[in-house]
């Protein structure tokens, strides 16, 4: 497929921060992809949370398949605009290499851990720690750390930086992936896409997980309009439809609404702003975009899983576990009891810890925290 100007073509590529001469039969951005599906953290995604651990139901979304279900809707939306695939889908596997074990509750704890030991410290973000991953902790290649990454792949890894990372990072690159925190420009539309891609991927999949754990009822549903409008769809072609089947039927709806929206939305954007090249659409507003009435249905939606979901007491009881855990592991590493040569002696050592624990799955964590308090949290993931 014959790729717009917009798109980000691999040949023009700003290239990757240690000189490699190109593969003889893939282009940068397929290198990237392919560098991506076989690093240790990326296969560990499979053993992280999403909302629901592992031991409370086999059927339930970890990590790894929420990064395929976010490469598929950003493809297919790529596809249609004529933007570079094989890059938005390298952005798409490792926008979540960073995270921690137990979701965002894993997040939250390793956060006020780091606060807490180095006041000065910047705290942890899940997205800088991705691009920490790509950039220096998989350890492949006997010529660098990391897996030298383009720009262009490594640039959509990081979604958000606070201004005080941002400036560390243009210290160490300038002009580099930190650029654009502080001179409001935006990444390419690939990066921009798999932005939006992640919101419609995260939605869709976690009503279909509340629903499967029981946190959730179809009833609820009934009050989110953009759930109800495509549940009324459903039900008036198919008379009688109820159970799984409905809840597939209305979920299979959404998730097509919100893709044809995004791509209307932004057709029309780019259309009223002819960008001519990926260096003017980094000067412009962001162009990869809901219509306004379809964002603020998918705010409504987000708000509805916050309340019903991501903060219903049981999911808020498992949480409360998981961070004691992050807090136990943290105390131990950082008092002299991590495994031998678990931490990088060439990073402070409270950044090192913190690295140690993103980097591991729920069960290993588990484990480890087992083998030092000897108590067992989640006994049937232990």
């Amino acid at each position: 497929m014959e790729l717009a100007r917009y798109a980000s073509h691999s040949q023009v590529s700003r290239g990757r921060r240690h000189a490699e001469p190109p593969a003889p039969t893939r282009d940068a951005y397929q290198r990237d992809r392919d560098r991506i599906v076989h690093s240790t953290a990326f296969r560990r995604l499979v053993y992280k949370t999403q909302v629901f651990l592992n031991h409370e139901g086999d059927l339930f979304r970890t990590r790894m398949t929420h990064s395929l279900e976010v490469a598929q809707l950003a493809r297919s939306i790529a596809r249609a605009l004529a933007l570079n695939e094989d890059l938005t889908e390298a952005i798409a596997l490792a926008h979540d290499l960073g995270h921690t074990p137990f979701g965002h509750a894993g997040q939250e704890a390793l956060d006020r851990c780091l606060r807490k030991a180095a006041p000065d410290s910047a705290g942890f973000e899940h997205n800088l720690q991705s691009l920490r991953v790509v950039d220096r902790l998989e350890e492949r290649y006997a010529a660098f750390d990391g897996l030298n990454l383009s720009f262009e792949t490594r640039e959509g890894i990081l979604k958000h930086c606070s201004r005080r990372n941002a400036v560390a990072l243009e210290a160490d690159e300038p002009g580099g992936v930190g650029r654009r925190f502080l001179d409001g420009s935006q990444p390419g539309l690939e990066a921009q896409l798999c932005n939006l891609a992640d919101e419609i991927a995260y939605n869709a999949h976690d009503l279909d997980d509340g629903v499967r754990s029981g946190l959730i009822t179809v009833e609820q549903l009934e009050g989110v309009p953009l759930v109800a409008r495509h549940l009324a769809a459903a039900r008036a072609e198919h008379p009688g439809l109820v159970g799984r089947r409905l809840l597939y039927e209305m979920l299979r709806r959404l998730l097509s609404a919100q893709v044809l929206d995004v791509i209307a939305a932004t057709r029309l954007a780019l259309s009223d702003h002819a960008p001519h090249s990926v260096e003017r659409v980094r000067a412009l507003p962001a162009l990869l975009r809901f219509s306004d009435a379809m964002r603020a249905e998918s705010t409504e939606l987000k708000r509805f899983l916050f309340a019903q979901l991501y903060r219903h007491p049981q999911v808020h009881e498992t949480s409360a576990q998981a961070q004691a855990v992050i807090g136990d592991l943290f105390s131990a590493y950082a008092g002299g009891l991590a495994p031998a040569g678990a931490l990088r002696p060439d990073v402070e050592p409270t950044r090192a810890v913190a690295d140690y624990i993103a980097g591991m799955t729920d069960r290993y964590a588990l484990r480890e925290h087992h083998r030092l308090t000897g108590h067992r949290v989640f006994p049937s993931m232990g």
